[in-house]
């Protein structure tokens, strides 16, 4: 599906060269078709040296020649690259944002033209090819741009198509930020650990593996958090006392409203890059 397309990345940070690494290790994209952009010479110098890429500072020129524009810019930084492109931005091609927060409608506000836009909410975890993202699709993209949304970030992970846009904040509160509810909880576990007499070292691990453990387990069995839960609480045993104090310090409650919060605050931002966009 990807094979021959030409395919920019604009911008290649953390995310930009997690998904040259998936896309090229996967063999979904040969290296020659792949051309990334930044502003730091240094960086492009060190991705195409590790990959075999092609890289520029020039961005309208990468934009010319791609059939798929993947926008991975800082956020604050997106509607002057959009501006500084649109000129050869047209239905001839693919555009992806990943820029976090940035709603497809202050893109199109930036844009003022018919595009095939796709916008994705990935989570840091692409960077070790275990990402969860989500797909929203403009107006005007097609079936198969979609697909090839969902080939590109399967690279780097599994994704999931939402055909309602306005979920995306909900995407965002839950899997976008959601790796950083699990590093507390892991700092948290370890911390009991070494309270209890393990090593630092040791209860971090051990935490870490657990919760790798946990999440694989439950993906590969296909059987509901809840009946797992059952699986591991015997009677009058250790899972259950820690389980009871767990729910006595309102863990769900507290895990619920953080999603809740966050996804409010990525309406907020979302509708302050609306604004900005507009304006600007």
């Amino acid at each position: 599906m990807l094979t021959n397309k030409k395919i920019s990345i604009i911008g290649t940070g953390n995310m930009g060269k997690a998904l040259v690494s998936g896309l090229v290790c996967s063999r979904s994209s040969k290296p020659e078709n792949i051309i990334c952009t930044d502003s730091r010479e240094n960086k492009l110098e060190s991705i195409k040296k590790e990959y075999g890429v092609v890289t520029t500072t020039d961005n309208i020129s990468a934009v010319k020649t791609s059939d798929i524009v993947i926008y991975a810019v800082k956020p604050q930084i997106m509607a002057s690259v959009l501006k500084e492109t649109a000129a050869v931005l047209d239905m001839s091609k693919l555009i992806i944002s990943i820029a976090a927060g940035v709603p497809l409608a202050a893109i199109e506000l930036c844009l003022h033209k018919e595009l095939r836009l796709i916008r994705v909410m990935p989570n840091i975890a692409v960077s070790v090819k275990e990402g969860a993202s989500a797909i929203a699709a403009g107006k005007h993209a097609f079936k198969d741009d979609i697909n090839m949304a969902k080939a590109i970030f399967d690279s780097v992970g599994k994704s999931v198509f939402i055909d309602e846009n306005i979920l995306m904040d909900a995407i965002t509160g839950l899997s976008g930020s959601g790796p950083a509810y699990i590093f507390l909880i892991i700092d948290s576990l370890a911390d009991a650990g070494v309270k209890m007499g393990l090593s630092r070292e040791d209860a971090i691990f051990l935490s870490s593996q657990t919760v790798l453990g946990a999440a694989k387990l439950l993906i590969e069995s296909k059987e509901h958090p809840a009946q797992l839960k059952d699986k591991v609480t015997s009677p009058g045993g250790t899972a259950i006392a820690g389980i009871h104090t767990l729910e006595k310090g309102g863990i769900r409650t507290t895990l619920m409203n953080a999603v809740e919060a966050a996804t409010k605050r990525s309406k907020e931002l979302g509708e302050m890059m609306i604004k900005d966009f507009a304006d600007g």
